[in-house]
């Protein structure tokens, strides 16, 4: 069950086209929160705005900000002004929209029929190991690198500054967004038809996958959204690509299920048909590691640290810096600077 609350606009300041944050009013309180123009409408000082408060109530980790449920002030652009593909994402919910994906343009018809020639695949588990793993493969010579954001955590693409960081530096080239997930450069319907559009339409040399912000996590087994990339690392093998595991690692995490090798990776790894590439960085314990995989030793992992500190890039895991954890970002940096087919 959602809860809302409305209020009044004090100040807004973009993140970009695609997302404002906002100072809100509500009653005595002056509360932190997003709005998608492409869902409600821009906002301006003075709106009186609906909020959903569901994740600040339950005190879950946002980044402290209620989200936009309707702009009370302003009405939406009506239909027929607007042009729009016919797949709608976010499906069933108030808050779905109407995209244009590249399945259902002519011109790419040919494309879902050819496979991914060997193209390096890094699927990871944490929004955060994307950083490191695309500074990995830029210093491995990787310059046009697509990032595909799956439907597992957020769903607005928009969510995530750490991507809009990573391509203002020129460590990712372009986003595409798949599933329910939205808010991409390109939108596709399901992984298979991202992989390939990365490969052929927007020739990209190399992809990462992983969920948006906002990882889900229960504690048991099977209970936690990471567990796609199981289905990641297989997609890409099943349409010819290279499959690299990036590895979920801590030397700081106080629970024992996430120190050294996480049991989310290696669930994922038993769980995945496929031999996958596994890089770790050099000298970490393979303690629980699932047989069946190709582990690499990549050496120099700070290199890509380094090089994410001097685009001033920072980056958090958990709320952990890489001098908090090392090895987690050592372990995600090593995914970009394996020695890929």
């Amino acid at each position: 069950m959602q809860t809302q609350a409305a209020g009044k606009v004090l100040a807004v300041s973009a993140w970009d086209d695609d997302a404002q944050e906002l100072t809100v009013r509500i009653e005595m309180e002056t509360r932190k929160a997003v709005n998608y123009p492409a869902l409600t409408g821009p906002a301006q000082p003075g709106d009186e705005v609906l909020l959903n408060t569901t994740a600040q109530v339950l005190k879950l980790g946002t980044g402290g900000f209620d989200f936009v449920s309707a702009n009370l002030s302003h009405a939406l652009p009506k239909p027929e002004t607007l042009e729009m593909g016919h797949i709608i994402k976010a499906r069933y919910l108030p808050c779905q929209l109407a995209v244009l994906t590249l399945e259902e343009q002519e011109q790419y018809a040919d494309v879902w029929e050819r496979d991914l020639e060997n193209l390096p695949v890094l699927s990871g588990q944490l929004h955060s190991q994307i950083a490191p793993a695309a500074a990995g493969l830029f210093l491995s010579g990787k310059r046009k690198v697509a990032y595909v954001m799956t439907d597992a955590a957020a769903l607005p693409l928009a969510f995530s500054r750490l991507v809009r960081d990573l391509k203002a530096a020129g460590f990712l080239h372009t986003t595409l967004t798949c599933g329910q997930a939205f808010g991409g450069n390109s939108e596709t319907v399901t992984l298979h038809s991202a992989l390939l559009a990365a490969k052929h339409i927007l020739e990209c040399d190399a992809v990462i996958v992983c969920q948006g912000p906002g990882n889900a996590g229960t504690g048991t087994k099977y209970g936690f959204s990471g567990i796609e990339q199981a289905h990641h690392l297989d997609t890409t093998k099943a349409l010819g690509g290279q499959s690299v595991a990036i590895v979920r690692m801590s030397s700081s995490d106080k629970r024992t299920r996430h120190q050294g090798i996480s049991h989310h990776t290696r669930t994922t790894l038993d769980l995945a048909y496929s031999r996958c590439l596994v890089p770790l960085p050099m000298g970490a314990d393979t303690s629980g590691l699932p047989p069946g995989h190709t582990v690499q030793f990549v050496p120099n992992t700070q290199s890509a640290l380094d090089l994410l500190t001097e685009a001033g890039i920072t980056v958090t895991s958990m709320g952990r810096s890489p001098a908090e954890d090392p090895l987690f970002f050592h372990a995600a940096a090593a995914a970009g600077l394996a020695n890929l087919e």
